[in-house]
């Protein structure tokens, strides 16, 4: 009989280890910035999976462009029209664009007809109950900035994991069913930009720590064909978004500069096939080398850097939150701007040509 208690209390056991492993599964974004090639700390907790930590305002009702979450693409033009343009993603929603005024810009993330998520930046953009420009202390006193965010989709649990810098300048709220990412400008501590979105947009985005129970949702595998689109909408975001910082720091604008960004273009797809992340390539030196190889005449030239963000918008707000590529950002001696995107490679060269300034 004893001899029956042991075989049950082993089998007891092993059960239970195997049920523990199945939620240690984790995936890491690793995010490195400019200048230098760092990865974004990501600190983990030990908080349980069954804590949900929400804002204790989830029940209330807000009029921001959050609103359009789940309305369809017909919805959205009649409301605002036809977009500027439509990019696609790597995440599968296709981006309608549109610059509604000189002081508002949104991305509006349409999949299946259905908005998926949103984007917004400028003074003029109703991000209800937030605003652009909102300093951090009034966001943190108003909602709960968690460390932790656990949610079920279906079956599957899934639990973010922030550390202190991203709960500053990334932190994540939860209203109600939308998901808000807000893009805090660490030197001035005031919100940059924002971003929506549903609960399996951001599972396949992935911008923190993630530990997972059951299915991972993952944005489909793309063809080269589809990178090339992706890559060249993505392009044209960053110089939109960078024109908006711009303006917002009172810094005039910079005009797109195809030979340019021809040139950041190759040095990002060499950073990314070469497996290195650096100003200086192995084997087409600086940027002075490149731009010269490049046949492109200047007198000023300044380049930043990026990979591994989820996107063009997170690369920029990552720039505009790293002292030295914030300089290149905001510096008014620049006059054009050239965007190479190689998949998750970023590349923004400024330079200052000798054209006269309109």
């Amino acid at each position: 009989m004893r001899k029956i208690s042991l075989i049950l209390s082993l089998l007891l056991l092993l059960s239970f280890f195997s049920l523990y492993s199945q939620w240690d599964s984790s995936i890491t974004n690793d995010e490195t910035l400019v200048t230098i090639q760092e990865s974004a700390s990501h600190q983990s907790t030990s908080h349980s999976l069954e804590t949900n930590i929400i804002s204790a305002h989830t029940e209330e009702k807000y009029n921001g462009i959050q609103n359009l979450l789940g309305l369809s693409g017909d919805e959205i033009i009649q409301k605002w029209g036809e977009p500027t343009r439509m990019d696609p993603s790597s995440y599968e929603y296709m981006w309608w664009i549109y610059k509604l005024n000189e002081h508002s810009y949104v991305q509006v993330g349409v999949l299946d007809n259905k908005v998926v998520t949103i984007y917004g930046t400028g003074d003029d953009v109703n991000i209800d109950p937030f605003y652009i420009g909102q300093p951090y202390e009034e966001i943190a006193k108003n909602f709960i900035l968690s460390d932790q965010h656990s949610f079920k989709v279906g079956e599957n649990t899934y639990r973010f994991e922030l550390s202190e810098e991203e709960q500053h300048v990334r932190p994540l709220i939860q209203l109600g069913n939308v998901w808000v990412q807000l893009y805090v400008d660490q030197f001035t501590n005031r919100l940059s930009s924002i971003r929506f979105m549903d609960a399996s947009t951001l599972i396949k985005q992935r911008p923190y720590e993630l530990v997972y129970r059951g299915e991972l949702i993952n944005a489909r595998d793309l063809s080269q064909e589809e990178w090339k689109a992706i890559e060249l909408g993505s392009a044209q975001q960053i110089i939109d978004i960078t024109n908006m910082i711009r303006k917002r720091h009172k810094v005039n604008d910079v005009k797109w500069h195809e030979p340019t960004s021809q040139v950041a273009f190759l040095h990002s797809m060499d950073m990314m096939k070469n497996g290195y992340f650096s100003h200086d390539s192995p084997t087409a030196g600086g940027l002075a080398d490149r731009l010269e190889a490049g046949k492109i005449k200047y007198h000023l030239a300044g380049e930043n850097i990026a990979a591994k963000y989820v996107d063009g918008i997170a690369a920029v707000e990552g720039w505009l939150n790293s002292e030295g590529h914030r300089e290149t950002l905001l510096n008014n001696k620049f006059t054009h701007l050239g965007v190479g995107v190689y998949e998750k490679y970023y590349t923004q060269n400024f330079i200052s040509t000798w054209e006269p300034k309109k």
